[in-house]
C-alpha cells in the first residue's frame, strides 16, 4: 500500500527526499521486519489484558508435569498477534500484485481461521477438543490444494533457465512463459534465458541440483499433478501438525519457527537474484522477492510474540498461532522449491512429530502382542519426555532453540555441499 501510495505522490507532486527508498527492497525488508516486531510487541500487550477481561484462559488437564498447573488460566489464541504483525506489515511493504505474496497472505489467514475456530470451541466448551480432526485436515488438504494448482497453473509462477538447460532437461515450449532473452553475461558469453511453468524443484546434496516430479516417477510430464498435488497436500499437512505438536512448552513453537523464517529468507533472497542463483547454481525464481519481505515479517511477528511467550508466558499462541505457522512454514518452502530441505530445515517440528508417532504405534503394537502397552518415551511429544526426566522448561526450550540453529545452518550449508 505505502508503495502505490509514494508512486503516486511521486506522480502527483514530483521526486521528494525519501521517496524511492520502497524501491528498495533490502529497506522495504529491513523496515518490515522492524515493524512486525514492534508491532507484534506493543499490541500484544493489549490483546492480553483484553483476553484476560474476557478470561480467555487455557484449560489443562493434569498430566504431572512440573508447573504445569500454574499455566491453568493464562490466556489463549494469541496466535492473532503474530497473524496481525505479520499481514499489517506485508500490506504495507510488499507489492500486492506479486502472485507469491498473495499466496501466502491466503496461506496465512486461511490457516489462522482454522485455528481461530478450533481455539474458539474449546473455550466455548471449556475442553480440550476444539474443531473435529476431520475438519483441520479438510482445511489443510484445502490449502495444499489450492497451493499446488497456484505452482501448476499461474502465469507469474516459474522458473527462468537457459534455453539449452531446459531442452536438455525434456522441458518443453509448450511450458515457455513469455518471450526469450538473450543475454550477455559478464564474461562476454552470449545466452539464450526464458522462463517456464514447471513443477522442478531443488535437491540438495545432488550436483546438478534440480529434478522434476514426472522423471522422477516416470510418468507424462502432462500427469505430474497425480504426484504432485498429493506431495503438496502432504507437506501442508504434516508441517502444520508438527508446528502445532512443538507448541507445549513457553517460547518452543515461536522461538523455532522465528530460525526457521530467517532461514527461508536467505533462500527467498539467493533464489529471486540472478546472480546468486546462477553462481550457486540453484533454480531461479522470478518474483519470489516479495517473500523476502514476508519472511522479514514472521521473523519480526515471532521474535515480538516472544517477548511474551517467553517463560514464564503471558500468552500462549494457541491452534491460531501454531497451525498458522506450520502452514505458513509449509507454503513458503514449496513455494521457494525447497520442500525437500523440510526434514532438515523443520528437524525440531519433524521429530516432535515423530515421537508422537513412535509413542502410539509403539504403544498399540505391544498392547496387541503383550496384552499391555508399553512406551518408548516417558511422555510424548519429545519435548515433555525431557520434563517428564526433570530437565527444567527453560533448558529444554533453549537447547531445541540451539539444534533448530545447528539445523537452519545445516540447511544453508546445502547451496554449496553437493
Amino acid at each position: 500500500m505505502l508503495i502505490e501510495l509514494v508512486d503516486w505522490l511521486k506522480a502527483t507532486f514530483g521526486d521528494f527526499p525519501g521517496g524511492n527508498l520502497l524501491d528498495f527492497l533490502s529497506f522495504r525488508a529491513g523496515v518490515a521486519i522492524i515493524v512486525s516486531l514492534v508491532l507484534s510487541m506493543v499490541t500484544g500487550g493489549r490483546i492480553i489484558r483484553y483476553l484476560r477481561k474476557k478470561q480467555i484462559g487455557e484449560s489443562v488437564r493434569d498430566l504431572g508435569l512440573e508447573g504445569q498447573m500454574e499455566k491453568k488460566g493464562t490466556p489463549t489464541m494469541g496466535g492473532v498477534i503474530i497473524l496481525l504483525a505479520v499481514l499489517v506489515p506485508c500490506l504495507l511493504f510488499a507489492r500486492l500484485d506479486n502472485i507469491y505474496l498473495i499466496t501466502m497472505l491466503v496461506a496465512t489467514v486461511w490457516m489462522g481461521a482454522i485455528g481461530f475456530v478450533d481455539d474458539y470451541l474449546k473455550i466455548k466448551h471449556k475442553n480440550k477438543d476444539g474443531l473435529a480432526g476431520k475438519f483441520k485436515i479438510l482445511g489443510q488438504v484445502g490449502l495444499g490444494l489450492l497451493i499446488a494448482l497456484i505452482m501448476l497453473f499461474n502465469e507469474q509462477v516459474v522458473v527462468r533457465l537457459d534455453v539449452d538447460s531446459a531442452q536438455e532437461i525434456g522441458i518443453s515450449d509448450a511450458q515457455q512463459a513469455g518471450p526469450v532473452e538473450t543475454i550477455q553475461l559478464d564474461n562476454g558469453q552470449i545466452v539464450q534465458r526464458a522462463n517456464y511453468r514447471t513443477t522442478l524443484t531443488n535437491v540438495p546434496f545432488i550436483k546438478d541440483s534440480v529434478m522434476t516430479y514426472a522423471d522422477v516417477f516416470n510418468i507424462g510430464r502432462h500427469l505430474v499433478w497425480i504426484i504432485f498435488v498429493p506431495l503438496i497436500i502432504f507437506i501442508v499437512t504434516a508441517v502444520s501438525n508438527a508446528a502445532n505438536l512443538t507448541d507445549g512448552l513457553d517460547g518452543l513453537a515461536t522461538g523455532t519457527s522465528a530460525i526457521i523464517a530467517g532461514t527461508l529468507a536467505v533462500f527467498a533472497y539467493v533464489g529471486s537474484n540472478a546472480i546468486a542463483a546462477n553462481y550457486l547454481g540453484i533454480l531461479h525464481l522470478p518474483g519470489t522477492q516479495e517473500l523476502i519481505v514476508f519472511s522479514g515479517c514472521l521473523l519480526g511477528a515471532c521474535l515480538g510474540f516472544l517477548w511474551h511467550n517467553s517463560f514464564p508466558a503471558s500468552v500462549f499462541m494457541g491452534d491460531t498461532g501454531s497451525l498458522a505457522l506450520g502452514g505458513i512454514i509449509a507454503a513458503l518452502a514449496i513455494l521457494l522449491r525447497k520442500e525437500l530441505l523440510i526434514p532438515i530445515l523443520c528437524g525440531i517440528f519433524v521429530i516432535e512429530n515423530l515421537s508422537v508417532m513412535a509413542q502410539v504405534g509403539y504403544f498399540k503394537y505391544t498392547r496387541k502382542k503383550y496384552g499391555e502397552g508399553r512406551r518408548i518415551l516417558r511422555m510424548s511429544p519429545l519435548h515433555h519426555h525431557y520434563q517428564k526426566s526433570g530437565m527444567s522448561e527453560v533448558k529444554i526450550v533453549i537447547r531445541f532453540w540451539i539444534i533448530g540453529i545447528l539445523l537452519a545452518v545445516a540447511t544453508i550449508l546445502t547451496l554449496k555441499l553437493r
